[in-house]
């Protein structure tokens, strides 16, 4: 089967052996597709995995074999997430379930950029869905990321006359502002990027250009009335001088991105103005079953987010991706 390993500072196509079921329980299934994610970036340009290693996980798939004590059956279209907590360590009953070991500890195999993958009975029990005919292949892959903005919504805590910023216009800072606006709350959007404030605005997320920061805030001040929550969805260092400038006295940043130089938050900013910063990184088995519900009821809107390329140029994917030319691949394997 082929799989598209990183080797030498290159995503390429290698052929390895095909993977059995074997005496293992769970399912090899063949894999339609998969969304490239910003952690997949992060880890190919920081040089956080080693050669051989293949990244992806945001999957669709054709289950081809499967011993499972599920309903779920050769043939059917599925998506899963990658990780499951263990529900009873202290990290998942203080709600942080992504900090759990048995979480960090579980994965599908080799990974989601394969032509098949194992997905283990856990899986299936947990984290995996039948995918109905009225959803196509790139829309349900985003399952996974969509669950990760659930958690993170959920986490910071709303009230529904709450008025949200998202810093960062990309493709998971417009599934922020579309899971924020399926739940209930007004959001309003910034980039820098003109093309994706016209899409944010096209898809209902107010959004305006913050170059000028001063003039951005006088705007959404104007706007809004006061900014309650913001959410981090740009990885810009810079994107911290937007949030502490716009949010309210006792509001809240909920920090969704990781940034270059990891910069802090400014102590006495925290202090004298009350402010409650938090991050959030990856859904519960509850938050993916949200994302799901979204997504199939098209509560969620994630048309034309998605850029598709065949495995064969999974690393023009990825160029594209970091030189902002698209929102989003996706990845079609078979």
């Amino acid at each position: 089967m082929k799989t598209a390993q990183v080797q030498q500072d290159k995503i390429v196509i290698k052929e390895t052996e095909d993977i059995k079921l074997s005496w293992r329980k769970g399912a090899i299934v063949k894999v339609l597709g998969c969304g490239l994610c910003g952690s997949d970036i992060v880890k190919f340009r920081e040089k956080i995995v080693h050669d051989g290693a293949v990244l992806g996980h945001e999957i669709v798939a054709i289950i081809e074999e499967i011993d499972s004590e599920t309903k779920f059956k050769k043939g059917d279209r599925i998506v899963t997430s990658h990780h499951i907590p263990c529900g009873e360590c202290s990290y998942c009953k203080h709600g942080n379930v992504s900090m759990c070991e048995h979480f960090k500890s579980t994965n599908i195999f080799p990974g989601g950029f394969s032509e098949k993958v194992y997905v283990s009975e856990e899986h299936l029990k947990n984290v995996a869905y039948l995918v109905p005919e009225t959803i196509i292949d790139e829309e349900i892959s985003f399952y996974e990321p969509l669950g990760c903005c659930v958690r993170a919504i959920k986490r910071c805590g709303l009230l529904k006359e709450d008025k949200v910023l998202i810093i960062g216009l990309g493709s998971i800072g417009l599934l922020m502002g579309e899971g924020i606006k399926a739940l209930g709350y007004k959001v309003y959007g910034c980039d820098l990027l003109e093309e994706r404030i016209l899409l944010a605005n096209n898809m209902g997320i107010e959004s305006y250009n913050s170059l000028n920061l001063e003039e951005f805030n006088k705007i959404i001040q104007a706007k809004s009335g006061g900014i309650d929550a913001v959410f981090m969805t740009s990885g810009a260092d810079k994107a911290i001088d937007v949030a502490l400038k716009v949010v309210k006295k006792g509001g809240k940043i909920m920090v969704f991105s990781s940034t270059p130089k990891n910069n802090g938050y400014p102590n006495n900013e925290i202090y004298y103005k009350e402010l409650t910063v938090l991050g959030s990184y990856s859904p519960s088995p509850k938050d993916l079953q949200d994302s799901f519900e979204l997504l199939t009821s098209r509560k969620v809107n994630v048309k034309n987010l998605t850029t598709v390329y065949p495995l064969e140029k999974i690393q023009q994917a990825f160029d594209d991706t970091v030189s902002n030319k698209i929102f989003k691949a996706y990845i079609k394997i078979n």
